[in-house]
């Protein structure tokens, strides 16, 4: 077995450093074409993850990751994101290579099952709410991801495997719940559930995404909802290639933004790729405004506020964009691929700190999910394809884009 190899991993004060190991497991089990460097921060990563796991609510053992962010419920975070930050952790141990053969990774993502199914009948996990903003959508969906690959990699513990059943169906049901009524997708700020209202695109893409997951495990996803979904993301999608931040009609918006919309062009591309929605070159085109737009992305990471001018970047779209960049270029032809993911994982590496973290927000704790959100983009090539539409909705046609719209230029 290959031995721990220490490095300098200081995630506490100088004055009482805590050296991390990297992880035997991801370096024994690597794929052979993963890159060393790619190989090494994965490994590293395990152990940061592992070492930030936290809370009491399952078992009083740690249990959750919580997504750090300005926003507050009654002074603590909010419930959702403490869901949708452990379902993003969890996953990234979870397909990270050796998990079969690591004891400890296993216990803290059993913990993490453990502490998802146990917040289902908090009162800020109900898919029936009054509206206004709200993160309940990030848990279902993010935390939803989790219990389905589990349940996919057959590792659910024995004693759960009942109740996990149980919360995938009702939270499959509970992200169609809360869809967008007329106008189709989701958003987290609404002024009531059932009053029609702009949909948020970067939300939209990764809850069909985690709806076609759960329709592959055989959950009940309806394909009229599906339908509307992708509807509402073609109608944020511009004849320019932009994709507005917030949509409710056909966009109408020029390039001049895109700057501020790489992250989110690459997620809905994506998905409507997956979904026979979009073409090579539309996926290029967002791939290739992700890589020369990015400094935009990197000018916003690490501050404090959230929507600045001149393009509204706030900080958290960072490891989001790069993610959803990764999956839209493992989309392209594969002759199309290799420089690009070249840059992009460049850049990546160009913002990991001297401990082997990722953070794009001024709070500690949210290291979490940028480590997290990393090594899931830097996995994509090596773990399997993400689950496209399902059939029935596939039979739904496409939507028609404005009158004159056109596809971008695939030079750009």
């Amino acid at each position: 077995m290959i031995e721990l190899v220490l490095a300098a991993a200081i995630i506490c004060a100088p004055d009482a450093p805590v050296i991390l190991p990297v992880s035997a497991s991801v370096l024994e089990h690597a794929p052979k074409a993963m890159p060393p460097l790619h190989r090494d921060a994965i490994a590293r990563g395990v152990e940061v993850l592992l070492s930030m796991q936290e809370g009491t609510q399952f078992n009083g053992a740690p249990s959750e990751w919580p997504y750090q962010g300005v926003y507050r419920v009654a002074g603590k975070i909010p419930i959702g994101y403490r869901v949708g930050g452990t379902g993003i952790c969890g996953e990234a141990l979870l397909r990270s290579p050796g998990f079969a053969s690591d004891e400890r990774r296993k216990a803290a993502v059993d913990r993490a099952i453990g502490f998802i199914c146990s917040t289902v009948d908090e009162p800020l996990m109900d898919p029936d709410y009054r509206g206004g903003y709200d993160v309940r959508g990030w848990g279902f969906c993010y935390g939803l991801r989790l219990l389905l690959a589990a349940r996919e990699l057959d590792i659910v513990p024995e004693p759960m495997t009942e109740q996990v059943d149980d919360v995938i169906e009702s939270w499959t049901a509970a992200i169609q719940k809360i869809e967008i009524p007329e106008v189709g997708g989701w958003t987290y700020s609404r002024r009531g559930i059932d009053e029609p209202c702009s949909m948020s695109p970067f939300m939209t893409a990764p809850c069909l995404q985690t709806l076609y997951e759960a329709a592959v495990q055989g959950e009940a996803v309806d394909p009229a909802v599906v339908a509307r979904g992708l509807a509402a993301l073609e109608r944020s999608r511009s004849a320019s290639g932009n994709v507005l931040y917030s949509a409710k009609t056909q966009s109408t918006e020029d390039a001049g933004s895109i700057p501020g919309a790489m992250g989110r062009m690459t997620a809905v591309e994506a998905i409507l790729a997956r979904s026979d929605r979009s073409t090579p070159e539309r996926l290029a085109f967002a791939v290739d405004a992700f890589i020369e737009h990015w400094n935009e992305l990197e000018k916003r990471r690490r501050k404090n506020g959230t929507h600045k001018a001149p393009y509204g970047v706030a900080p958290y779209y960072f490891f989001y964009a790069h993610r959803a960049a990764a999956d839209a270029m493992q989309m392209l032809p594969g002759d199309e691929q290799d420089e690009r993911r070249t840059r992009i994982n460049e850049l990546l590496f160009s913002v990991r700190e001297a401990d082997g973290r990722w953070n794009d927000r001024v709070f500690d704790r949210s290291a979490n999910y940028g480590t997290a959100m990393s090594m899931l983009s830097l996995l994509q090539p090596f773990v399997r394809e993400p689950a496209g539409m399902p059939t029935a909705a596939a039979e739904t046609p496409p939507h028609e884009p404005s009158p004159g719209a056109v596809t971008p230029p695939a030079d750009r």
